[in-house]
């Protein structure tokens, strides 16, 4: 059956993304629909269908593996996006990025502001974004308001590797790519990064590479 348009029903589009069933496909960066900025979600999918398309995305998440996705990434102009951290890794790592176990979570209609003026910058990669690593200065704590997949009002303060986690799957929502808040010299192959910049922070690399931190 030919695929349907992409002017087609909402509705019908989701349908038939999730017929086949696992992981959904993920959308690599240059498709447009990473650029254009997703449309706030108003009820446009009936609570059966819209926890499908949910329980989908957390499949196709931890099966990348990564810690969160957004539905632009899997070719869904919507404000949805689930995260979810089980924050493994060496202890010197974890408490170096402030990375903590992050429930499962739905981030309907999501947005964020900065908490204070610290600013934390680690290496960082994207599933739509494969193969490479950079550099990106965020805010160390945000509070992020929104809704979650029930229509209940979400207003928290995320810090450290959560609120991290937060800001790029929001920005996705928001048409934006790690890459264009990254420090450019800092881009890195997933292999550079395994053989030189596994340290708990980046301050080597910047050295190396010749680029500054905040």
């Amino acid at each position: 059956m030919a695929s349907l348009s992409p002017h087609a029903p909402l509705a019908d589009r989701i349908e038939e993304l999730l017929a086949p069933g696992g992981p959904l496909p993920i959308v690599a960066a240059g498709h447009p629909v990473l650029r254009a900025g997703a449309a706030r979600y108003d009820g446009e999918l009936d609570p059966a269908l819209l926890a499908r398309f949910v329980e989908a995305l957390r499949v196709t998440m931890l099966a990348a593996p990564g810690v969160g996705l957004a539905a632009p990434q899997v070719g869904v102009e919507l404000r949805i996006a689930v995260i979810e951290d089980p924050a493994p890794g060496p202890e010197e790592v974890r408490l170096a990025r402030g990375r903590v176990p992050l429930p499962f979570r739905v981030l309907v209609n999501p947005s964020y502001e900065p908490v204070g003026s610290t600013r934390a910058a680690f290496f960082e990669g994207c599933l739509s974004v494969p193969g490479y690593q950079a550099v990106v200065a965020r805010s160390a704590e945000v509070r992020l308001t929104g809704e979650d997949e029930r229509g209940r009002p979400l207003d928290e303060v995320f810090g450290g590797w959560p609120a991290r986690i937060v800001q790029h799957e929001t920005d996705h929502l928001d048409g934006l790519l790690y890459l264009d808040r990254a420090e450019a010299r800092s881009l890195s192959a997933n292999q550079a990064v395994l053989e030189r910049w596994t340290q708990p922070t980046p301050h080597e690399a910047a050295k190396a590479l010749n680029f500054e931190l905040p």
